[in-house]
């Protein structure tokens, strides 16, 4: 069989930006499943899809369908508020 390990696991830094801070964190390191999607950390964080404005993953737009690879960083933005 060899050395070779399949990698099972990655890790991904997170950042929640305005209200969706709240109760929760800035930014964080969170090892998930390897094949995670961004709902899935959604999910994970107790946050509503609907709360989510935008999805950046290494500074592209993303959907919540979007499958995370290893090291890279997720940010999470809510709707801009105001009137």
């Amino acid at each position: 069989m060899g050395d070779r390990k399949m990698k099972s696991t990655i890790n991904v830094t997170v950042k929640l930006f305005a209200t969706l801070r709240e109760g929760r964190f800035d930014i964080r390191s969170m090892e998930l499943a390897d094949g995670a999607t961004v709902a899935d950390v959604v999910s994970l964080l107790g946050i509503a899809e609907e709360e989510v404005a935008l999805i950046m993953a290494d500074h592209r737009h993303r959907e919540m369908d979007y499958a995370l690879a290893d090291r890279m960083t997720l940010a999470l933005f809510p709707p801009v508020g105001g009137g």
